[in-house]
């Protein structure tokens, strides 16, 4: 699997502007802008309301501790490292089930190719929170692969995730991030808001409009091939009530001394080994994050042809694909995705 460990996520900037007071069918709504850090990256929201009350950085933190408590593999004494460590009875929160509701759909309409228990192979290869190993030859990953397999766990009527053999270890990472700026525009909708922009890490939700402007929400996806310190961006794109995730192999590809041809290594969750790709980055629209952040990592995983295949069988997902052919690069958009991208 794409996943955290070879998923570097492509950073799209969000579009901001000066902040002022418009006036709206009688009401004045008010930009205002926040950002910070979280979840061992960055935030930025864009927010117009004519409320007062929101305590919005209150709010923030109260959701990044509550995932981070819930779904974090960094923190030592969170539900799902004591889970890993074969703590019995941990009683998993509504959080924790809605991101493992959604990541056994994810692996049963990828065929495994999203896989939240390769979290061993995360850490053996150096992805991960716990220590790599030094050498990966096929007989440690085989005794690794058997720890792989999210069908091997079950979430019991008790709230409990109970695990074939205590030596699964589940990480959440490739997903978890999508669904928290899903829970951020949660409160968003609890508290009145009709008009958003959130982006975390790269991945973003948006509703209704940028009012100042009174247009849509204007994102840019950023090019894979760009050099260190280069700010260049492959497309742009209105987006409005919906999530939007890109997973890739950013700056991490590789130069066939031969061809000439660029392609990347990504972790086949089936075999436990990198298998050579031509797919540099997956862009996803979807009806939330949560499932744009998990199927992009899975669109990583399966490359370029599987991942086309696979994504015209899925509803309300559209794609954008960048992929390496001979030493150039190719874009692949569904129709959905065609329809929002804006020419140059």
């Amino acid at each position: 699997m794409a996943g955290r460990k070879f998923k570097y996520t492509i950073s799209i900037f969000v579009v901001l502007c000066a902040s002022f007071f418009i006036g709206c069918e009688g009401n004045e709504f008010e930009e205002k802008n926040y950002a910070g850090e979280a979840l061992g990256t960055s935030y930025h929201i864009k927010i117009f309301t004519g409320k007062d009350d929101l305590q919005v950085e209150k709010a923030l933190d109260s959701i990044f501790d509550v995932i981070n408590q819930s779904m974090s593999t960094y923190w030592e004494n969170s539900d799902i490292s004591l889970i890993n460590k074969g703590v019995d009875s941990v009683k998993i929160d509504s959080h924790f089930k809605r991101v493992f509701q959604a990541s056994g759909k994810i692996y049963q309409e990828t065929e495994g190719y999203f896989d939240p228990t390769v979290g061993n192979l995360v850490n053996a290869y150096g992805f991960g929170p716990d220590s790599h190993l030094d050498a990966l030859d096929d007989k440690t990953i085989d005794s690794l692969l058997q720890y792989v397999g999210f069908d091997k766990l079950k979430l019991n009527s008790e709230s409990e995730i109970v695990k074939e053999d205590p030596k699964i270890y589940l990480d959440f990472n490739a997903i978890a991030k999508g669904y928290t700026i899903d829970v951020i525009a949660e409160y968003f909708e609890s508290r009145g808001v009709q008009n958003y922009l959130i982006e975390l890490g790269g991945e973003l939700v948006s509703k209704g409009e940028h009012i100042t402007k009174q247009k849509p929400f204007i994102v840019a996806i950023d090019d894979p091939l760009q050099e260190e310190g280069e700010r260049t961006f492959q497309a742009t794109l209105k987006l409005k009530n919906r999530g939007m995730a890109t997973s890739g192999n950013y700056r991490k590809f590789r130069i066939d001394s031969v061809t000439g041809e660029r392609y990347v290594h990504t972790i086949n969750p089936l075999t436990g080994k990198p298998e050579r790709s031509n797919l540099l980055s997956a862009s996803v629209l979807a009806e939330s994050c949560m499932l744009a952040d998990g199927y992009a990592t899975a669109f990583m995983a399966l490359g370029l042809d599987k991942a086309k295949e696979l994504s015209s069988k899925l509803d309300n997902i559209e794609v954008y694909f960048i992929y390496a052919e001979n030493d150039s690069t190719k874009v692949y958009t569904s129709e959905g995705f065609q329809e929002v991208l804006i020419s140059e």
